[in-house]
């Protein structure tokens, strides 16, 4: 069946005709090393990387090879595993924070038990978080995510239909990068705040020198617990984590995309003391956080997650990582520079995008600007051949320079396009 043929079968079955990832209509067959191709067999250098855990790139083959040994000894168990229990210990090995580890199916499950582990421990309930910044689907992820109106800080606006307004009581929104606004609002609703939630580089805003460094003592200083959101930075920034990159260690941190190389698996993680809330032997019934997940720690992507951070660990590799983002941010800096549009690259090498706008990226609204020349770019860019997400440049170790070059010329070529219609 070609692909015509299939997007009408998915207009028919599926609503908006999509799984509600991706809009464009691409229906991809086959992936290998940094590239995919459409069931039309159409190639593309992906940058999208199944939102971020295919890492090593895709079907690498050493994962493939221990993935397949360990589905022809069985699936998923319901019970304690040995791939588990160690990708559990080599986690607890890598990242600073981590003494002990719970594992979920998903990113939104592990964001949204961190939180009511946050509560749990502190016995408040209001959770601090900030404008623009992605914490999973459930209702209060869902909090100006991506607000379709501005609002007086810190009300949170719900991103979707569905949540009740009660939730909105218990989330306070801050502008990143702002530390005056969060002591400001740490002294307003002292004694109500859990926790302070927050992505180490939000999407792709960097945080400004001190910023993480201020959060942390902000949290010390009035017994709050500082979770870092490392869904999308565990393993992709330094072998520890965003943690490790910019120097910060959070009293929890949620992990998901590369620790279980390409099948379902996250993670809550952090000090031995708050981790024992999952632990009714140790807080007793009335602290207990109950948490059972049918497929958590599933042997598959435990035995693939382990694989990837054995690979992960080997001399070269991030610095490889890190020179091919670089490369690829630098390239589109200079063809934008020579164009004359206004735009900045913005994020870290291992993970950035393009915002056409003049001024400087510190936060959500700044990080919006031109939408429709941003959506324009990355249509012009499927056409030859690069495939991205809406608003995220994923970059991969198996990224090589042919990508480069091809995705550096597939960007000054859309680029040139932009110019000519911006001049018409």
């Amino acid at each position: 069946m070609n692909e015509r043929k299939v997007v009408e079968l998915a207009r028919r079955v599926l609503p908006g005709g999509t799984f509600g990832n991706v809009p464009h209509e691409i229906v991809i067959a086959e992936g290998r090393g940094g590239r995919v191709w459409d069931i039309d067999g159409k190639e593309y250098v992906d940058f999208l990387l199944g939102s971020g855990p295919m890492l090593l790139g895709h079907a690498h083959p050493e994962v493939l090879a221990v993935a397949q040994d360990r589905v022809a000894k069985g699936t998923t168990f319901f019970a304690n595993n040995e791939e588990g229990i160690r990708l559990a210990a080599d986690i607890v090995d890598a990242v600073a924070c981590v003494e002990q580890v719970r594992f979920v199916s998903t990113g939104s499950e592990a964001d949204l038990y961190a939180m009511r582990l946050a509560r749990a421990h502190t016995g408040r309930d209001k959770i601090l978080k900030f404008e623009g910044g992605y914490h999973g689907m459930s209702d209060y992820g869902l909090m100006s995510l991506a607000p379709a109106r501005s609002s007086n800080f810190p009300r949170p606006i719900a991103d979707s239909a569905g949540i009740p307004r009660s939730v909105e009581d218990e989330m306070l929104v801050a502008p990143y990068n702002d530390l005056d606004t969060v002591a400001g609002l740490i002294r307003e609703h002292r004694g109500e705040i859990a926790a302070i939630m927050v992505e180490p580089c939000q999407r792709i805003i960097p945080p400004r020198p001190g910023f993480l460094e201020g959060l942390r003592e902000l949290t010390r200083e009035n017994g709050l617990l500082l979770v870092f959101d490392e869904v999308v930075t565990g393993f992709r920034f330094a072998y520890g984590g965003a943690q490790e990159f910019y120097g910060v260690t959070p009293d929890l941190c949620t992990m998901g995309k590369a620790i279980g190389g390409g099948f379902p698996l996250a993670a809550i993680g952090g000090r031995e003391d708050i981790m024992a809330h999952f632990d009714k032997g140790v807080v007793g019934e009335d602290a207990f956080l109950m948490q059972v997940g049918t497929l958590s720690g599933n042997p598959v992507a435990a035995a693939a997650g382990r694989k990837t951070l054995e690979i992960l660990r080997r001399p070269g590799t991030f610095e490889n990582l890190f020179k091919t983002g670089r490369a690829l941010m630098d390239g589109f800096a200079e063809t934008l520079d020579k164009a004359g549009i206004p735009a900045r690259v913005t994020g870290a090498p291992p993970m950035f995008e393009v915002v056409f706008t003049g001024q400087e990226v510190v936060d959500y609204r700044t990080s919006l600007g031109d939408q429709r020349l941003m959506a324009r770019c990355n249509a012009l860019l499927r056409e030859r051949g690069v495939l991205k997400g809406e608003n995220k440049f994923y970059v991969s170790c198996a990224h090589d320079e042919g990508d480069v070059g091809h995705a550096l010329d597939a960007f000054a070529d859309s680029v040139a396009e932009l110019s000519r219609g911006a001049a018409a």
